[in-house]
């Protein structure tokens, strides 16, 4: 539970303001589907143009209406701490202007709002405002729609305030299009714009050290002497496979196999969370052939694709390029991956081939109270952070040692192979061929050794060490 905290003594608010985020189910017709959607419930109930937004936008990922949610609560803070601002084109600026500047007297110190925002930087605020754009804009422009079907009701202090905001947009020759860019528009501009603000590199790449990633394996993932074969399997699947960290808690047992144009090696194929296909033994009672594993989750288990759960169980999924069937196979490199992958998988298979389980993941947890449920993707950073310490390594984004890193050393592996540029594309499963840049491109020593090189090729030349063929041949 979230309110606004007050930092002056006697300071005055005209009224508290408190937003709890909860699910929301929404059931839209007699069916027994439900849609679940985060929603924020105020003093007065829900706020239903926030629920009707996101369930109008089901289609995107839990993650997206969290971050909508999050600018949507600020900005009711906002508004509610400042209830005298009567000018709704300086309501957002104002806002726009607390979020850069934050909402403290720096003479002072004090903030009689009660707000307590710190500076936040322009990548952040640009992101709030972007998504309060787009809310209003479908408000103006949907939302009025459904008075048609949907006779007009009283309804909460909040909404009535909110649906207000929505009002005072229109009116105004729509209020946030005055605060936000549109590519559209050549000839127009917004008076609050994003800001151009530094964007460093950080030196190196952030990819997983190759001459430690062996002794991750052998002694960062053993405890007490047991081998932790679940997660060696994922981080390899990582680190070999180039796959994000989320995508593997997204397998199903028969995900994996044994390679059978090489039986040394696995055949590892990760499947799309709910378009990806079910297991080959079931068929979709309503088509009567193999069917999706969306429909597949829902009729053997009752439960969603992972990536539309909005708990712990939740796994993301970022999409990409599909090899067939709506899957991602693995692309080991080095080969070597492939069979360490397929040694540990068996050892895991044997640790959970009597565990009983109400979902058809490959990870689970393995401890006494959680035996058998769906292994959590934070559990995993968690464990992988304890191995990277057991080993005497930070996990640190900036030192490559959190699993993303191990994307990254994948990345630049094949790239120092000389790997052909469309092969790498395919190997890391990006859609644009551009997408590798980030995972491939040098880091600063490769910059620094490959300029001290140069110079030393010049300086031969110029001394006339170098034959001048040769050094046409350098060009």
């Amino acid at each position: 539970m979230v309110g606004i905290a007050k930092s002056v003594p006697g300071a005055s608010i005209a009224e508290p303001a408190v937003f709890v985020k909860m699910r929301a189910e929404i059931r839209s017709d007699n069916s027994g589907r439900v849609t679940r959607v985060p929603c924020l419930v105020t003093p007065g109930g829900p706020l239903m143009p926030l629920v009707d937004y996101f369930a109008a936008h089901a289609e995107r990922s839990p993650a997206w209406m969290e971050k909508v949610l999050r600018s949507v609560r600020l900005f009711l803070y906002y508004r509610y701490a400042n209830p005298a601002q009567s000018d709704s084109r300086a309501l957002f600026r104002n806002f726009a202007s607390a979020l850069d500047d934050g909402t403290f007297d720096l003479q002072t110190g004090e903030d009689p709002s009660g707000l307590c925002w710190e500076p936040k930087s322009g990548a952040y605020r640009d992101g709030i405002i972007t998504d309060l754009t787009k809310l209003f804009d479908w408000i103006v422009d949907d939302y009025p729609n459904a008075a048609t079907v949907n006779p007009l009701v009283p309804v909460s202090e909040y909404d009535r305030r909110w649906n207000e905001a929505a009002r005072l947009y229109r009116r105004e020759h729509k209020l946030l299009g005055h605060l936000w860019s549109d590519p559209g528009s050549d000839g127009e501009g917004r008076s609050v714009r994003s800001r151009r603000e530094p964007a460093p590199t950080s030196g190196t790449r952030p990819a997983f050290p190759e001459d430690r990633f062996e002794e991750l394996l052998v002694k960062g993932f053993k405890v007490g002497g047991r081998v932790d074969h679940r997660n060696i399997c994922i981080t390899l699947l990582m680190h070999g496979g180039g796959f994000r960290v989320s995508e593997p808690f997204h397998m199903y047992v028969d995900d994996a196999q044994v390679d059978p144009t090489n039986r040394a090696t696995a055949l590892v194929a990760i499947h799309h969370p709910s378009a990806g296909y079910a297991p080959h033994e079931w068929r979709d009672p309503l088509v009567g052939q193999r069917g999706l594993r969306k429909a597949y989750l829902a009729a053997k288990f009752g439960l969603e694709p992972r990536h539309k759960l909005l708990d712990a169980r939740r796994a993301g999924w970022k999409g990409g390029r599909y090899d067939q069937d709506n899957y991602k196979r693995a692309f080991w490199f080095e080969p070597r991956y492939g069979e360490m992958f397929l040694f540990h998988w068996n050892r895991y298979l044997e640790q959970v081939v009597h565990v009983k389980r109400n979902h058809p993941f490959l990870y689970v947890n393995l401890e006494r109270g959680e035996l058998g449920d769906m292994y959590k993707l934070g559990t995993f950073h968690d464990a992988h952070a304890a191995a990277c310490q057991r080993i005497g390594l930070r996990p640190l984004k900036e030192l490559g040692t959190t699993p993303h890193g191990h994307r990254h050393a994948y990345g630049q592996r094949i790239r120092k192979a000389g790997i052909d540029v469309k092969v790498r594309q395919i190997a890391l499963h990006h859609k644009n061929i551009e997408s590798q840049n980030v995972y491939t491109e040098p880091d600063m020593d490769e910059v620094i050794d490959a300029l001290q090189l140069a110079d030393d090729k010049m300086r031969q030349r110029i001394e006339g060490t170098v034959p001048m063929a040769v050094s046409n041949q350098d060009r």
